[in-house]
């Protein structure tokens, strides 16, 4: 895979997780935990996926495969970090709605 793609790849599936983890926050604010948690979960994939290809270009520098280092690189290491970030965030979020809703005993969907 050329280094481009590799990037896109950690570009995409790190917004789409970051996506997510947005979308896991408003269910669980509206009382679906169930479904924040399943977002959850398909944000943790996508995660995987995007540091499975950060860690091929990891690995192949660590062998002496040198690959330039560009802007577009750095932009997609920003986007991992931040969707690394909101993702724990996110899941803080859905247990902190969890008690609120489970404290007024509120009926939550679950």
């Amino acid at each position: 895979m050329d280094l481009e793609l590799t990037i896109m790849n950690i570009i995409n599936f790190s917004g789409d997780a970051r996506s997510l983890s947005m979308e896991a926050i408003s269910f669980a604010k509206n009382g679906d935990i169930n479904k924040a948690l399943k977002y959850l979960e398909d944000a943790n994939s996508k995660l995987s996926e995007a540091h499975r290809s950060q860690t091929k270009l990891i690995s192949e520098e660590a062998n002496g495969v040198n690959k330039p280092i560009s802007l577009l690189l750095v932009h997609a290491q920003d986007h991992l970090m931040n969707a690394i970030t909101i993702k724990d965030m996110a899941n803080e979020f859905v247990d902190l709605y969890k008690i609120l809703y489970d404290a007024k005993g509120v009926s939550i969907s679950e």
